[in-house]
């Protein structure tokens, strides 16, 4: 037994995860090895539960411990456990991850994403928390079904965030009128954002969503200065001036030293519910070429279509409200592939920040 058991350990140090290119054993995702005559029962701990290629590592598995002679059944267990980056160490406590969601103008679409990956994120299995800080113009208590709630506080007087589907939401606009309009200068905008940084009982979670306003300017700022990220995603629509928006938001990240972990193209082709036929309103694949140019990651694209209008007017997020339509497919491989680049950043698998310093000489002037 204890022979047959050193083979199945060799043969999975030679599965490699698909996307960190490394061996199960070596990244120390292999907890466990059970045998009872010749069924095999192997527990392998993925680092996120959100695993976009948890299909291909269990058929690998499979495969390559089924070979092996005496084993007459190789069964799978999955659990998961997101690790945290230690180069971003020193955030909020409690958060693994801060991700920050961004465009470089408004009207792509951002906060729709932002809300939809945290809610993908969830359903999961991870423990995900959504903060707006759109200050000026903020909608997640709209898309999350949250208008007109107020956090209650904990005994030091920080803000608990509201629990709904999953996810744990702070937005500012639990604290204003919907119809009043934030006016006010910089530095202030600086100290809400701290304020919220600091004085909300976030609890332990593996990924925290932000919701930036569009744009580059204090806001994003005073975020990226106050706290490590672990990675931005910039949002943008297929047209050329939604694109060359969203380069000065790639660029700003650059500047501040935060890695882009993928960009998201929104609002693409659109299927006729009648007869099917796509129609490229705003164009179509122009992020994922704009991705590759720029060789950053290419998360998704959702499509155009009423029913994600609808479902967040409804204060559910399509993801959850249609999970098996289209745009929640599109959602949930978004979210994947996100969380995927995370795990690629925390175990080495892919040096993000080598491709980003190739990227920012794609900013400088010519010569």
């Amino acid at each position: 037994m204890a022979d047959l058991k050193a083979e199945v350990m060799s043969a999975l140090a030679t599965v490699n995860d698909p996307e960190l290119h490394r061996d199960l054993v070596s990244l120390n995702m292999v907890k466990g090895v059970a045998i009872a005559g010749g069924a095999v029962t192997i527990d392998i701990e993925l680092t996120t539960p959100a695993c976009p290629l948890k299909a291909q590592i269990e058929k690998d598995v499979a495969t390559k411990v089924a070979t092996i002679a005496g084993v007459s059944s190789v069964k799978v267990v999955f659990g998961a456990q997101v690790r945290a980056l230690s180069a971003v160490q020193g955030g909020i406590p409690g958060i693994k991850h801060i991700i920050a969601v961004a465009s470089g103008k408004g009207g792509v679409g951002k906060s729709t994403v932002a809300a939809n990956l945290a809610v993908a994120l969830a359903m999961e299995g991870a423990k995900v928390g959504l903060l707006d800080l759109d200050l000026m113009g903020p909608s997640i208590p709209l898309i999350m079904g949250l208008k007109n709630q107020w956090p209650e506080s904990d005994a030091q007087g920080r803000a608990i965030p509201i629990e709904r589907l999953g996810v744990g939401v702070i937005s500012f606009g639990f604290f204003q009128p919907a119809q009043d309009a934030l006016v006010v200068r910089g530095p202030i905008l600086a100290g809400y954002v701290k304020k919220f940084l600091q004085d909300v009982a976030w609890g332990e979670r593996d990924y925290l969503v932000v919701d930036l306003p569009p744009g580059t300017g204090d806001i994003q700022l005073t975020l990226c200065q106050t706290i490590p990220m672990s990675g931005a995603v910039v949002v943008t629509t297929p047209q050329d001036v939604a694109l060359l928006v969203a380069t000065k938001a790639i660029s700003m990240f650059n500047q501040l030293k935060v890695s882009i972990l993928g960009m998201v193209e929104n609002m693409s082709q659109f299927a006729c519910p009648h007869c099917g036929k796509t129609t490229d309103i705003f164009g179509h694949g122009g992020a994922r070429d704009a991705a590759a140019r720029m060789k950053i990651p290419f998360l998704g694209e959702i499509p155009l279509d009423p029913a994600i209008r609808h479902a967040e007017n409804d204060g559910v997020p399509v993801v959850r409200a249609l999970p098996d339509g289209a745009q929640a497919r599109a959602f949930r491989e978004a979210a994947r592939n996100l969380a995927g680049r995370i795990s690629m950043r925390v175990l080495g698998g892919d040096d993000l920040d080598r491709v980003m310093a190739k990227a920012k000489g794609l900013f400088r002037a010519p010569a």
